[in-house]
């Protein structure tokens, strides 16, 4: 061995006893940090609980100190006092909201304080740890029954038990609490309602009242759990409240409820005159009465009664072609109305084509069972066979379709019914023979297939009428008892119009041009709406051919709008509210009786 290597060798033993013998100094040491104590869990969530860390103690003697928060690796994440003054024995407390020195939110773990003592020093790292949890529990719903099935449970029951809600829910402070989500924007019908300690599986009962005790209408209805862990984190069973799922996306468990007091549901498809048809009433509170009428007649052409939940069975009103209500009551008061559609012994050179895909899709019904509507509009798949919600008909039709069979009813216009639903199945009516078809409503969403048929069939020669607005730039797919796969609005419609959104504003329109004489024997101008929809411009070979114009203070504005398409034409009203003033309104009947004459030429 070299003398450097002795020497080195020495060194690094009288280092080492040195080392020894200052660890057993230090250890035998009283402690210079005294009744250390901390908050052993936090969450800086800003909901009002154990949102920052505390830390308290006191330093056995005076000092300057300073304060730092460090993370498990003993990294300072955050300078808390950096030249403080502190007498011995005087308890110092220290607060921490998350936050790091850089103005960032730190992420979840343990975290101590550092001292550094300059009199001593010496620099500490507290034993107190305090551990930043921002995590939520993960209450869940996860049945509603006793029925066992994919969908909603419905009340009431013809049995008169509640639903019964079996949720989990870990943590503390454990409730659960009931919104109605077919409304807009979503509300609470339940407070919160605690639910007892003990097993984080829960079970809980609802019987469709309100906290008052009294029955809630009927709707689609959501239960949320809710429970809050020991760092004060709150979770609950859906992302937000009020629910908002985005477009195409549902709700997290399996809550939701479907209150019901009496549904009516028809065939989308129309029946022979004369022929047997039926209704599925559900009535779980009872007996029940019901009738039939023609849209727009007071006569009633089949009546009869009924209990619980049947399918009523009567025949088809006979004579022509035409829409009818089915309309259900029971002693309580209750009402629900169904439209059907009965197709004449005697065809009819143009077809009505009623938009029963738009109704449903709008239907706010939830049929997967989640609490939330599931409807076209907001990208989600629908169920066919549901009856219309609250047992309301469908404002389309009420609004649109209705009054406009009606006013060709009163003025003796024939025509054949059926439904796209229909039309795009294959059963009924179809456009074979049609001299003209009339859209008798919003078509908001019409398959591929069905477009194509359509379009072909004007450009052979054959006419379309369009009243409802933004109608024809959407398609989805039908499936036997689905409707699915809703695709965004494309910028021209299927006969190539490009629109603007409905203007409501106080409107009237004048005929500009009119080598159709769609606007013969009126005066030309037709006045008292609210609101118009424009046609910017046609293309896709569609040449305008009659135009009514209204005179906006950006100049004049197509409304009313006839054009050629290859070898047949379309009309389109662009008039939302033509179709209920059309039977009051002698100008409006006779420009009725023009479209109709100008389809089934």
């Amino acid at each position: 061995m070299t003398a450097v290597a002795k020497v080195a060798f020495a060194l690094l033993v009288v280092a080492t006893f040195g080392a020894f013998f200052a660890a057993q100094r230090l250890k035998a040491t009283p402690s210079l940090v005294l009744d250390v104590t901390a908050r052993p869990l936090f969450s800086p969530n800003q909901d009002g609980r154990k949102d920052r860390a505390r830390w308290s103690f006191m330093l056995k003697r005076d000092d300057q100190m300073g304060v730092r928060v460090v993370d498990e690796e003993g990294e300072a994440v955050r300078t808390l006092a950096d030249d403080r003054q502190t007498a011995a024995y005087d308890r110092q407390a220290f607060d921490w909201d998350g936050i790091t020195d850089e103005g960032e939110m730190a992420p979840d773990g343990t975290y101590r304080l550092r001292l550094s003592l300059r009199r001593q020093g010496r620099s500490i790292t507290i034993t107190g740890a305090a551990e930043k949890d921002t995590v939520p529990p993960s209450p869940r719903v996860l049945s509603i029954g006793p029925e066992d099935d994919s969908g909603p449970e419905v009340l009431p029951r013809a049995d008169g038990d509640p639903a019964k809600v079996r949720v989990g829910v870990p943590g503390d402070n454990r409730e659960v609490e009931v919104w109605r989500t077919d409304v807009r924007p979503a509300r609470r019908v339940i407070e919160p309602r605690a639910l007892p300690d003990g097993a984080p599986v829960q079970r809980w009962e609802w019987d469709a009242t309100d906290d008052e005790g009294e029955p809630v209408p009927a709707g689609t209805y959501l239960v949320v759990a809710r429970s809050r862990d020991a760092a004060g984190n709150i979770g609950e069973s859906v992302a937000q409240l009020p629910p908002a799922p985005g477009y195409g996306e549902g709700l997290e468990g399996r809550g939701g409820i479907r209150v019901r007091y009496l549904t009516a549901q028809a065939p989308h498809a129309p029946v022979a005159a004369e022929e047997p048809m039926q209704v599925a009433v559900a009535s779980p509170g009872g007996d029940f009465n019901w009738t039939v009428r023609r849209a727009g007649q007071s006569e009633v052409r089949s009546e009869g009664s009924g209990s619980r939940s049947r399918l009523v069975r009567f025949r088809a009103p006979g004579g022509r072609s035409g829409l009818y209500v089915f309309e259900a009551r029971t002693p309580a008061g209750d009402l629900a109305r169904t439209p059907f559609y009965v197709q004449g012994e005697q065809a009819r050179p143009v077809l009505v084509v009623l938009p029963a895909i738009t109704w449903q899709g709008r239907n706010r019904i939830d049929d997967d069972g989640d609490g939330w509507p599931d409807t076209l509009a907001q990208g989600l798949p629908a169920d066919t066979r549901r009856p219309y919600a609250g047992g309301e008909l469908p404002r389309d039709l009420r609004e649109l379709g209705a009054p406009l069979l009606i006013a060709l009813d009163r003025e003796g216009l024939r025509y054949d019914v059926t439904t796209d639903i229909a039309l795009a199945r294959g059963t009924g009516p179809g456009l074979e023979g049609r001299e003209g078809v009339a859209l008798a409503g919003e078509v908001r969403w019409l398959p591929d297939g069905a477009q194509r048929q359509l379009r072909t069939f004007v450009q052979r020669g054959g006419g379309a009428l369009v009243t409802g607005p933004d109608s024809l730039r959407r398609s989805a797919r039908v499936t036997p008892n689905r409707l699915l796969e809703p695709r965004p609005a494309a910028p021209r419609t299927l006969f190539g119009a490009r629109l603007a959104p409905v203007r409501r504003v106080p409107t009237t329109v004048t005929a500009t041009q009119d080598e159709l004489e769609l606007f013969a024997d009126t005066g030309g101008t037709f006045a008292g709406f609210g609101a118009f929809e424009e046609t910017l411009d046609l293309a896709g070979g569609a040449q305008p051919a009659a135009t009514a114009v209204t005179v906006t203070r950006e100049g004049p504005r197509s409304v009313i709008v006839g054009a050629r398409l290859g070898e047949g034409l379309v009309l389109r009203t662009g008039l939302p509210e033509l179709p209920v003033r059309a039977g009051d309104d002698p100008e409006l009947t006779t420009l009725l009786r023009r479209m109709w004459t100008l389809l089934g030429r």
